[in-house]
């Protein structure tokens, strides 16, 4: 395990928290919790192993704990020895149907499941923060909220955890809510970074069977051949965002799956694509929505065709708050030092189910470089990759940013 480098001037954190002196006294179990979550990674809404985990993590902590009905999730409320609002904290909790292929002593023992998006480093560090504002619950002005999510790679566990009450889960309804997030690539090892406003994309699935009739491939006259017109559906999709979406509130339509036909002198009866749909604000997001119907169902008639198009939607828009994103960025940098924290340029085109929230309650979603050192952040495996690695030197750093952005908060 390699060290984090903290500028001299962050040890003048505010002297009313002492998290950064605190977390040293927990960093060695953090950083096992975080590898036997790495060793034991489970996929989707069932996570037995892992709420285990993070169970056992919390046990003996002064927290009210409730797991979830229909998923294996932990909301776990702190409630302060003195009087104020609610702040929320997330950390997620699922792996990905990915083959480890990182070399680690703590690599994965389950075949063709890892944490390759960094979420058992997630974990770690909201048990981290749990266990920093427990340290100081005499003084903390109100209560925070842990969320431990299962589900975020999908079908999303964010979503019915609302459903279950994790906004009421104190009592009050949150006044912020925060969260962290790692990666492996890009952001240098230790920086902090996010943005004012849209942070992820919304991210949407189109998936359309285009209906003809079937024939000879030798006399197309008399069938009615699907596939020109679904590669011309394919190709207007493109068109539709050069021509229709404006490029400064942008859209990406990336077509990745595309099925007709079983033989070369056979015209299929039917062929079918799906689509990915990324957008950056509700309101493209509906233009998107509108105009890919519009695409789809224009060019099928054109060709005497019907077509099957299904829009589903997924994650909306993940959305700062411009104040909260302002109130974490201060935070990390007065923390850790200026050189420690980065405005991000532009948004990310993935998406996050972390938006859910968001949408209901003023927030900040931070991303937190943890490239390995040696290891060129540009050039380096990207999160959801089989090499993916994450150092966990990050881990007590991102739990004192979780817990320093709660106190200050309730603190405000």
């Amino acid at each position: 395990m390699s060290t984090l480098a903290s500028p001299a001037t962050a040890d003048a954190a505010p002297a009313d928290s002492g998290f950064r002196a605190a977390v040293r006294d927990h960093t060695g179990d953090l950083i096992a919790l975080r590898r036997a979550v790495h060793r034991r990674p489970e996929i989707g809404l069932q996570l037995p192993q892992t709420q285990a985990a993070v169970l056992a993590a919390l046990d003996g902590l002064p927290l009210e704990i409730t797991t979830g009905r229909s998923l294996s999730s932990v909301v776990a409320v702190l409630r302060g020895g003195l009087p104020g609002p609610v702040v929320l904290l997330r950390g997620d909790m699922d792996a990905l149907p990915v083959t480890e292929l990182t070399g680690l002593e703590y690599a994965s023992e389950v075949a063709g499941v890892m944490h390759a998006c960094g979420h058992d480093l997630h974990v770690a560090m909201l048990v981290g923060a749990a266990r920093l504002l427990s340290g100081v619950r005499d003084r903390l002005p109100g209560s925070v909220i842990f969320m431990f999510q299962p589900g975020e790679e999908g079908p999303g566990g964010a979503e019915p955890m609302i459903a279950e009450g994790l906004l009421a889960a104190a009592g009050e309804h949150p006044v912020a809510a925060y969260c962290i997030h790692v990666l492996s690539a890009i952001e240098p090892f230790g920086r902090f970074s996010t943005r004012r406003g849209p942070m992820l994309a919304a991210a949407d699935t189109l998936k359309v069977t285009v209906r003809g009739a079937g024939g000879h491939g030798s006399a197309p006259q008399f069938a009615k051949d699907p596939i020109p017109a679904a590669c011309e559906m394919v190709t207007a999709l493109q068109t539709f965002v050069t021509r229709s979406i404006d490029i400064f509130d942008p859209a990406v339509i990336t077509v990745g799956s595309f099925h007709a036909g079983t033989a070369e002198n056979v015209i299929p009866a039917q062929a079918e694509f799906a689509a990915t749909l990324r957008s950056f604000s509700p309101a493209t997001r509906e233009r998107v929505r509108r105009g890919v119907l519009d695409v789809v169902h224009g060019i099928a008639a054109a060709h005497g065709l019907t077509a099957d198009a299904d829009y589903v939607p997924g994650y909306p828009v993940t959305m700062n708050d411009g104040g909260e994103a302002e109130f974490a960025a201060s935070t990390a940098a007065e923390l850790f030092g200026a050189d420690r924290f980065a405005w991000m340029a532009n948004p990310e085109a993935g998406a996050e189910d972390m938006s859910y929230v968001l949408e209901r309650v003023p927030g900040a979603f931070v991303n937190l470089g943890a490239c390995p050192p040696g290891l060129d952040p540009m050039t380096a495996p990207l999160n959801h990759a089989a090499q993916a690695r994450y150092d966990d030197a990050v881990v007590p750093d991102g739990a004192v940013l979780l817990a320093e952005l709660a106190w200050r908060r309730l603190s405000r």
